[in-house]
């Protein structure tokens, strides 16, 4: 409802909001609350897929662009020239997968934070996820992230795997999330892979069990999607 405080915020938080980083390479713009007309106006960089060793989850502008139709939020970091160097993905969790059991208004999954290879350690995937969390309606909900191991750029960064997994949880720790316990398949393939949790601080009490349940494959009673 119009009157509804959390629809207030909500409406307030949807107005598009940008900053700059300055790095070598020139000013990069941080980008949230984009429209669609806004992210088909821009060029997603080649070099998310020209690497031998690795390879970006994500590597078109159309997939940015279903996230949003469906009802995803996305934070772009965007050169000049309207380059995309840089994005962070939050969206609903796949059909098939127990999380989506909680139900879509209860959960959503942090699918991806990727920074361009000459552009890291600018401080840039940070501000990313700072734009993405700053939507007040997530203390409603809960957000998840899996990493796997064979999705990290070991080779360009230098870092053993336990290094780069301890960077990956240092900066997700910041923005309120938690590692927990899971037998999900793909997690418990390699012992660096994890999961990691943020609950909102209006989430309810049931939904935070159910969750619990999930995580193990489980149903909590009367669990069911809504």
């Amino acid at each position: 409802m119009p009157g509804d405080q959390n629809y207030h915020d909500h409406f307030l938080w949807r107005k598009a909001i940008s900053e700059c980083i300055e790095t070598k390479k020139g000013i990069v713009s941080i980008e949230s609350k984009l429209t669609l007309d806004r992210i088909q106006e821009l060029i997603l960089a080649s070099d998310f897929k020209s690497h031998e060793r690795y390879r970006s989850i994500y590597t078109k502008r159309k997939t940015l662009e279903h996230f949003v139709k469906n009802g995803g939020s996305i934070a772009l970091a965007i050169l000049a020239n309207k380059t995309i160097i840089g994005f962070a993905v939050l969206d609903y969790p796949n059909s098939k997968e127990r999380w989506a059991r909680l139900g879509k208004n209860n959960i959503k999954e942090l699918k991806a934070v990727e920074v361009l290879r000459e552009f890291r350690n600018h401080g840039i995937a940070q501000r990313l996820l700072s734009h993405l969390f700053s939507d007040p309606q997530l203390e409603q909900k809960i957000v998840y992230l899996t990493a796997c191991s064979w999705t990290w750029d070991l080779h360009y960064s230098g870092l053993s795997v336990q290094a780069y997994r301890n960077m990956l949880m240092n900066l997700y720790t910041g923005f309120r999330f938690t590692a927990s316990r899971t037998n999900e398949p793909n997690i418990c393939l390699k012992p660096e892979n994890f999961l990691m949790v943020r609950v909102g601080q209006k989430v309810p009490q049931k939904n935070r069990e159910d969750f619990k349940w999930l995580r193990f494959g489980l149903n909590n009673n009367d669990l069911s999607a809504d």
